[in-house]
């Protein structure tokens, strides 16, 4: 089966669902496909319970949050999501750039008139720690994202990492957990200097264990569940952790997949496009959020907001070039109701 609509949206964060809203706000049709099998982009799948802070209206909103309104926000316009499905090929099908082919690695196949690239940093996935046996133990005590703060209450913790996740969570966790140590390889972490200052504080009252100059060694357990912690130092020395949940905090690892073999303007694995229209140089393909660049660009959520506004007005445009478009704000034209 091929479905048709008016764009394809390639990345469903936050950035890409505002873009659902803003093109139907101008009668434009979506699909939306994502490698994720959920909604919301780094947002929901990594700190979803992590508070944003410059959100416009909003002084604190968690990831979580933030995706489901914009989700909300977009149902209206009945949006057709192919999640847990990564674009494998576009290709061209007109000389004007308004037929499209789009298909997914899951054989989804979508002519549409028009591409929006809201794809972040591109496929990405946590870097795993070379621990043997590591993958018997992933998705029941070794995770890379909290995905639910409270599921660790009463925990034995160990986080393992010195950037500004595995201190956070550390702090964070230490309020419910029966016990966290945070396995770092350098006395100097990573992370916002008051994040580190609490952290020493709280090792220094007993609440939580740093084991440092250590890194991880190996693990223990069975039946995919951990009972122990291997660390060690440079020196040699050994210990053993014990540990109810590993946490890795060791980054992502980030590639732009197919989208490098598009034949778009790459600069330094960022798409270049027009910071007027969100354009790239292929027309009818445009590119918003994280993933586009231009002199100036500020990489921020907000920023990505205005983008998708403008690819959209630039789209309709693009494809009904003598249509006049009078631009009323959404307080006078409304929005359809979600049925």
């Amino acid at each position: 089966m091929i479905h048709n609509t008016d764009v394809v949206i390639i990345g469903a964060g936050p950035v890409g669902l505002f873009a659902i809203f803003e093109c139907g706000m101008l009668k434009l049709k979506c699909h939306v496909f994502d490698a994720l099998d959920r909604v919301g982009g780094q947002c929901a799948a990594l700190y979803p319970e992590k508070p944003i802070y410059d959100i416009p209206a909003h002084p604190e909103i968690s990831g979580a949050d933030l995706s489901e309104n914009l989700n909300r926000q977009a149902l209206p316009f009945h949006p057709t999501f192919h999640l847990g499905e990564q674009v494998q090929s576009i290709e061209k099908l007109d000389l004007e750039g308004k037929h499209w082919r789009i298909t997914g690695n899951k054989n989804t196949t979508v002519e549409t008139k028009s591409i929006i690239i809201a794809a972040g940093v591109g496929a990405f996935g946590p870097n795993r720690p070379p621990l043997e046996g590591i993958e018997a133990f992933e998705g029941k005590s070794v995770h890379y994202y909290v995905n639910s703060r409270e599921s660790y209450r009463g925990k034995h913790i160990v986080i393992a990492g010195g950037g500004d996740s595995a201190v956070d969570w550390a702090l964070s966790l230490s309020e419910l957990a029966a016990s966290v140590a945070v396995v770092h390889r350098r006395p100097k972490f990573r992370a916002a200097p008051e994040s580190e200052d609490r952290l020493k504080s709280l090792a220094d009252q007993g609440i939580i264990d740093l084991v440092i100059p250590f890194q991880l060694s190996g693990l223990k357990g069975s039946n995919g569940r951990l009972s122990h912690v291997e660390v060690e130092s440079l020196e040699g020395e050994k210990k053993e952790l014990k540990a109810d949940v590993l946490l890795p905090f060791f980054g992502l690892s980030m590639n732009l997949g197919p989208i490098a073999e598009w034949e778009l303007g790459l600069s330094k694995h960022h798409i270049s496009v027009d910071p007027a229209t969100a354009a790239t140089n292929r027309p009818g393909v445009y590119a918003i959020g994280d993933i586009a660049t231009y002199p100036h660009k500020l990489k921020l959520i907000l920023t990505g907001f205005a983008e998708a506004a403008q690819a959209a007005h630039a789209i309709r445009h693009f494809l009904y070039p003598e249509e006049i478009i009078h631009f009323e704000y959404s307080t006078t034209k409304g929005v359809p109701i979600a049925a």
